[in-house]
């Protein structure tokens, strides 16, 4: 008889957004003559950046032409994309971050999951509450995190609360702790991180031999120039520290597919018998063996996100979706939902349930009442109850239909 991992019997009833997904489908079965507005999953709606576009379509004539066609490629990714990344979004920001140190991949998604391979199963863990489920889930699936409790948490987990009282950042743990998952704009109460607030983590991390596993997928949607991009601005990170970045929310490559991984050759761990051993090197070595890398025509797109046009068009797409966050703030803020939160450095808006309903609750009022989809906030953890995440990725004229359904049913 064949056996199961058993871990992935420990995981909630369902993901996150399949839940969604069932309860939305349940409601159109129904009511087939409704027209939805979804601003749950953050999903991407406008076109690619017209650079991007047309650096694939020569990449796809290459692969036509024998001289220039590409076959397996590098599992790293190609070094004239690692390159680009390296100078513009780390060397220009003052980051000693070498090309070497990036790996190409096919979603940050993928890799927040996929970097527990290369960890032992006796590790602390700290997330934040609420937090990515995707964080908790991997652990979950890879027996880090015990059985689910009373309180909706899992046993071995480290939690670290986020809520208004303490401006959703999360306090330092007066514990040691080895693995620390921080995501800066947070996903899903898009609050962002000062450089004094991510130093208190690196020196936390560095004090303790702790590594923290750090979530930068919108930072190109950070509007003030004294908020860190990444966390290797601050001075130690890169002993310390684990970066993932994506193109999915600034160039819109959700359906594309295409992100990185920073893990500095500096950043080392302890095997069983306290021997040092090379991060890098056994990321690298996963990589090599697990995974083929991204396709030459999807890196040819990125690194189009580097030329001048690029660069244009995707700080376009970034102010389409954060005017898009600012309608959402300013017009709920006239309505009985006008406890508001994020939406300035971030696609997410993070706003408090009315009249004390469950974040639940609140989701089917909503799809049944306004038909507006989003995504109730007890579904990132327990401390996410009571609120609710609405995603600016969306149309315009949709954004504007959504607040004007709003406006009539929560008026004050």
């Amino acid at each position: 008889m064949v056996n199961i991992n058993e871990n992935y019997l420990k995981l909630k009833a369902g993901y996150l957004f399949p839940e969604i997904t069932k309860r939305v489908n349940t409601f159109l079965d129904s009511n087939p003559k409704n027209e939805l507005i979804k601003l749950g999953i953050g999903d991407v709606t406008e076109p690619l950046p017209e650079a991007c576009i047309k650096a694939m379509m020569n990449a796809v004539e290459d692969m036509g032409c024998r001289q220039k066609f590409k076959g397996y490629g590098p599992e790293q990714g190609y070094s004239w994309l690692r390159e680009k990344i390296a100078y513009h979004d780390f060397q220009l920001r003052g980051c000693d971050i070498d090309s070497s140190e990036i790996f190409i991949s096919d979603g940050s998604k993928c890799d927040t999951g996929n970097i527990l391979d290369i960890f032992g199963k006796n590790n602390k863990i700290a997330i934040t509450d609420p937090v990515y489920p995707v964080y908790v889930d991997t652990n979950v699936m890879s027996g880090n995190t015990g059985y689910i409790n009373a309180e909706n948490r899992y046993d071995d987990l480290i939690y670290l609360p986020i809520k208004e009282e303490n401006n959703f950042v999360a306090q330092i743990p007066d514990i040691k702790v080895d693995l620390i998952y921080l995501c800066f704009p947070n996903n899903p109460t898009g609050a962002v991180a000062t450089k004094d607030y991510l130093k208190s983590w690196v020196d936390y991390a560095r004090f303790n031999n702790s590594i923290i596993l750090f979530d930068a997928a919108y930072e190109a949607f950070i509007t003030d120039e004294s908020l860190p991009h990444s966390i290797y601005e601050i001075e130690g990170a890169k002993d310390c520290a684990i970066e993932f970045r994506s193109f999915s929310k600034n160039a819109g490559f959700t359906g594309t597919r295409c992100a990185f991984t920073v893990v500095p050759k500096t950043l080392m761990a302890n095997t069983a018998n306290n021997s040092k051993i090379k991060i890098w090197d056994m990321w690298n070595r996963r990589q090599s063996t697990k995974f083929n890398g991204v396709s030459y025509i999807i890196q040819r797109g990125a690194e189009a996100v580097y030329s001048e046009e690029g660069k244009k068009q995707v700080d376009c797409l970034v102010r389409f979706y954060l005017e898009n966050a600012k309608i959402i703030r300013e017009q709920l803020g006239t309505t009985k939902l006008n406890q508001v939160y994020g939406g300035i450095h971030s696609p997410y808006i993070w706003l408090k349930t009315p009249g004390g309903m469950s974040s639940w609750e609140f989701f089917d009022e909503l799809l049944q009442k306004v038909n507006i989809v989003g995504t109730p906030g007890s579904g990132f953890g327990s401390s996410g109850e009571g609120y609710f995440r609405i995603s600016a990725f969306n149309s315009r004229e949709n954004i504007e239909k959504a607040m004007k359904r709003i406006k009539k049913y929560y008026q004050i």
